[in-house]
């Protein structure tokens, strides 16, 4: 199980529907006095913290974990809009495994909630997570961010690699612009829907012989061909 305390309503249900889409079991936290509950039914195998809490600190919620038997080893990303060097040393010296800046993309953020629980040593709250996922002579590893197209390495920036691993996930789902720009990119990513235009033309030329795996479905978004 992964707790997600965030007070921002929307934030919180998107990342937790993120996180469960992934195979990730997760519920999310409105604030401490709920999180302390949630710890008190189930110790989590890994805990999303942001540092701005209507009823306490993260960095305070952060040392209240690393002083508490039975939740001292729980692995611990914050994810908050605070990213100032300082913020992120305070919080990594006061035992934070991870810090991610908002705003983030989805995908990353799942990625590095799977990198946090094998960090942890903890697999049981992700549910038949595939090692590859593979179509049409692409082969993506999620876990290891690699990319092959007819056994032959292909080189993938982040966004392009995020952006592939969702469609993948879903072959034969059609995506408008829209959701794929929250999904991928984050709910306050400033960019207009020709960014996702653009990624797809990208990643179609790199992906060369399998470029036609990715679909366009006018008016609508894109697939991956089921």
């Amino acid at each position: 199980m992964v707790y997600y305390v965030e007070d921002d309503k929307n934030i919180r249900e998107l990342t937790v529907y993120a996180l469960k889409q992934a195979g990730i079991e997760a519920c999310g936290c409105a604030d401490d006095a709920q999180f302390r509950r949630a710890c008190a039914e189930r110790v989590p195998d890994a805990v999303l913290l942001d540092i701005m809490l209507p009823d306490a600190d993260g960095l305070d919620i952060l040392a209240r974990l690393r002083r508490t038997p039975g939740l001292s080893a729980v692995p611990v990303m914050m994810l908050t809009a605070k990213d100032a060097e300082l913020d992120k040393v305070r919080a990594l010296d006061g035992g934070a495994d991870d810090y991610l800046s908002k705003p983030f993309g989805m995908m990353e953020m799942v990625s590095r909630t799977r990198a946090l629980l094998r960090r942890g040593g903890l697999e049981t709250s992700v549910r038949d997570e595939p090692s590859v996922l593979s179509a049409q002579g692409v082969r993506l590893w999620p876990a290891r961010r690699e990319v092959t197209v007819g056994g032959q390495g292909v080189q993938l920036t982040m966004r392009e690699f995020d952006l592939l691993e969702f469609l993948l996930r879903s072959p034969g789902v059609v995506f408008s612009r829209e959701t794929l720009l929250q999904r991928v990119w984050g709910w306050d990513f400033d960019g207009g829907s020709r960014t996702v235009d653009v990624h797809v033309q990208q990643l179609r030329a790199k992906l060369g012989a399998s470029a036609e795996l990715i679909e366009t479905v006018r008016g609508v978004g894109y697939r991956v061909r089921g």
